[in-house]
């Protein structure tokens, strides 16, 4: 994989933490074209220009992980780009939202959709496309983990079914979906690198998982739901934060991080949750693997895979000619 071009897709990369790893991946591995998967095109054409002016050559391509559609058509404009072959996945694009509750046009619960459902099908169709020793990263969150104080609920996760279709009010609600999410992302994370361990195709059996913990990056649209004075304080307070806690950082800071994990080659590991630049143990809950399996399981049904990564229903066309609905 060291020689020649290859891609690595970063969902949500013109903006935040992921336009900053998009240009570390560009500018300290001259092998790697960023490729900038984003609901938004005309942000991600600008996002492309900026990270020209800074030498990196990056692609755009449309993704909406709120459609299952669009998810699917993603894949398969990327297999018609002509773009290098795929090294790596990064799993960055998510929602916070303490807003009133919104449903997809799947009918499935917002925050549940972007930040895990959308992503899972993403990683399952492009499993084929991946080339040896390619990487996939889910970006998660420390409030996956009640012992880590962040203020924010405690994840509830019983089935991926219970969790899609949460649509209980109130902005306590909302938060609780965030930290639910981001559980899923650990979830998800450790039950890929456990199948794709036991796969039966060497090249899978290859594939590395990670999930990645940013920390807190104060001044990200990750706060726009939150009520005006909130958002000032999160865009041009907070931000003073990052020089005086640990676990606190820049876009930039993590971004780096986040391409580094995403790039290096000599680092053969999988299955861990990243943190504050090093392996540390995710929540007590994350390790619970009967939960991950169902999260897995459900999704699946959810998306219309098949749940064996390397079982026949690795396609783009959902079974059926649709996915399965919520409800």
């Amino acid at each position: 994989m060291s020689e020649g071009r290859r891609s690595i897709i970063v969902t949500g990369g013109n903006s935040g933490l992921g336009f900053q790893c998009a240009r570390f991946i560009g500018s300290e591995d001259p092998g790697a074209v960023p490729v900038i998967a984003c609901r938004n095109v005309t942000a991600g054409i600008v996002a492309k220009a900026e990270l020209k002016k800074l030498g990196v050559t990056a692609a755009v391509l449309p993704l909406d992980l709120a459609s299952l559609a669009s998810v699917r058509e993603f894949v398969t404009l990327f297999r018609v780009s002509q773009l290098p072959p795929l090294a790596g996945l990064v799993c960055n694009a998510g929602l916070q939202n303490v807003g009133p509750p919104e449903r997809t046009v799947d009918g499935f619960e917002t925050t549940f959709a972007v930040n895990h459902l959308g992503h899972f099908l993403l990683a399952n169709l492009l499993l084929p496309d991946l080339v040896e020793d390619g990487r996939i990263i889910f970006v998660s969150s420390g409030t996956h983990d009640p012992a880590q104080k962040t203020g924010l609920p405690a994840p509830r996760f019983e089935t991926a079914q219970a969790v899609a279709n949460d649509f209980e009010p109130g902005g306590n609600a909302g938060r609780r979906r965030y930290a639910t999410s981001k559980l899923c992302n650990v979830y998800c994370t450790y039950e890929l690198a456990r199948r794709l361990e036991t796969a039966a195709d060497p090249r899978l059996r290859s594939i590395r998982v990670d999930a990645f913990d940013p920390g807190l990056m104060p001044g990200t649209g990750l706060a726009r739901t939150y009520p005006a004075p909130v958002r000032f304080l999160w865009r041009h307070v907070l931000p003073v934060l990052t020089r005086l806690y640990p676990n606190v950082h820049s876009p930039a800071k993590s971004g780096q991080r986040l391409a580094k994990l995403a790039t290096d080659q000599s680092d053969k590991a999988t299955g861990r949750y990243i943190s504050d630049g090093r392996a540390i143990r995710s929540s007590e809950m994350s390790y619970d693997a009967a939960k991950a399996r169902e999260l897995w399981e459900g999704s699946a049904v959810m998306v219309g895979v098949d749940p064996a990564i390397d079982g026949p229903a690795r396609a783009v066309p959902p079974p059926d000619g649709g996915a399965v609905s919520a409800a």
